[in-house]
């Protein structure tokens, strides 16, 4: 079985096994206690925490371990906007941050703050100048990712923490993608990350916030972790994270080049082995190992137990993978086509034979697929010079497959009207349009569901 989803979880590094497996034996005593046992405990929590300070690049009294890297920036955002309540209670966030820090500015907006969210390009990645724009009187706190999670695209965080500095607004910067492969470049001033995206154990995240940058830890007090992390310390898997994140770093210039040839590979030859692709995600800063398509006419969960047959493990942002039944909110941000998503993320170590297989078997995988979903036949009706078809009651990608085959039944010049109730309509209609060279009119109301307006150009 070829494991290809690290971005959600990269398998456990055997010196976090080892580390963790020590700590057992050394670390079990609580490390605010003064005798032997506890003194011991001590020294391993300030050796883990000094170690993941120097791979961050922060001081050592400036990093807290949480119980896991959503806790982290749940915390994070909210001592910050605490902490700066008298300048006042707007946040910035952009539309493709991890879900942990959207829910915290549904959640500041829920409470009476505000929220601006900066938009993306098609790649994925913010303009500087949108965070420029963004910036107010009454900003309490920034927030940008330092990668994607699901596209791999690498944001200007650089850029973006000058404009935040110059604007005296502190900068957070989720690097749970990232912080295996190196440090987080600019002056940002808060960060997060977990430990099970490097190689380490899951339930430990990182908090790193700088000196000078003013932060009211929320709840009820704690004397441990500065009060930032209540309750007691997970040591063992904390140092087995800490010393995960030191051995990858180690690995890292090597693995990273090594892994972005393999992923170059897959980028350049999808398109070419299936029909109706589309490769998402900004196409050279992007994270090393992280590789994103999405195919026409396909249902993404189909598609994913399909290649779980034939031995690959791979995620999607696809909304057929989704119980909501809507599309990812980064895909949607990015205005790029959901249907049939496969997010790719190599682990280290990854074979390159796996990768070759996976090239082997994926146009096979796509076709079956296909080939389920080519029985809906569309109800088709005529009002006046214009098609309609009616999609309502079906998910997707039925009403993008069902546009498709009868496009060619209304002149150049004519309009086919597509019925739908399902979410993902409004993002995958445009995004056929774009890839078939047919021109997206708009949706108008209907009855039920939405109307969406194609007109045929060729």
């Amino acid at each position: 079985m070829a494991y290809f989803d690290a971005a959600s979880a990269a398998p456990l590094h055997s010196v976090a096994r080892q580390a963790l497996l020590a700590s057992l034996d050394e670390g079990w005593a609580d490390p605010a206690r003064l005798y032997r046992e506890g003194r011991r405990a001590r020294m391993l929590l300030d050796a883990a925490r000094e170690a993941a300070a120097e791979a961050v690049g922060c001081r050592p009294d400036e990093l807290t371990f949480t119980p896991s890297g959503t806790r982290a920036v749940h915390t994070g955002i909210a001592g910050a906007l605490a902490g700066r309540r008298r300048t006042g209670r707007h946040l910035i966030v952009s539309a493709v941050e991890h879900s942990s820090v959207l829910h915290s500015a549904e959640a500041h907006e829920a409470a009476g703050g505000s929220v601006s969210r900066v938009t993306v390009d098609r790649a994925g990645a913010v303009d500087p100048a949108g965070y420029a724009g963004a910036l107010r009187a009454d900003t309490a706190l920034a927030c940008l990712q330092s990668a994607n999670h699901e596209v791999g695209t690498e944001q200007p965080v650089a850029a973006v923490a000058e404009l935040c500095r110059e604007a005296g607004v502190p900068l957070l910067v989720d690097a749970a993608q990232s912080l295996g492969w190196g440090p987080v470049e600019g002056d940002w001033s808060l960060l997060t990350a977990s430990a099970h995206k490097w190689g380490g154990p899951s339930g430990v995240g990182l908090l790193v916030v700088r000196k000078g940058v003013r932060f009211a830890a929320q709840g009820p007090g704690d004397e441990r972790e500065s009060g930032r992390a209540p309750g007691f310390e997970n040591l063992p898997a904390i140092v087995a994270a800490a010393a995960s994140l030191r051995a990858v770093r180690a690995e890292a210039a090597a693995e990273a080049a090594r892994l972005r040839e393999l992923t170059e590979r897959i980028r350049a030859r999808v398109p070419r082995l299936v029909p109706d692709v589309e490769v998402v995600g900004e196409p050279v800063r992007r994270l090393p190992g992280v590789v994103t398509f999405s195919c026409l006419y396909v249902d993404g969960e189909a598609l994913l137990h399909e290649l779980d047959r034939a031995g690959f493990s791979v995620s999607s942002g696809s909304s057929c993978t989704s119980s909501t039944l809507t599309p990812s909110h980064v895909l949607r941000a990015m205005g790029v086509l959901s249907e049939g998503n496969v997010r790719v993320s190599l682990p280290m170590g990854a074979a390159e034979e796996d990768v070759e297989r996976f090239l082997e078997v994926l146009p096979g995988a796509v076709a079956a697929v296909r080939e389920k979903l080519g029985a809906p036949t569309a109800a088709v009706a005529r009002e006046e010079d214009v098609l309609v078809v009616d999609s309502l009651g079906k998910r997707c990608p039925i009403p993008v497959i069902e546009l498709a085959r009868v496009i060619g039944d209304v002149p150049v010049g004519g309009l086919v009207r597509v019925l739908s109730d399902d979410e993902a309509a409004r993002l995958d209609i445009p995004a056929w349009c774009e890839m078939r060279g047919q021109q997206y009119v708009g949706e108008e109301p209907a009855e039920h569901g939405t109307a969406y307006v194609v007109r045929r150009t060729s």
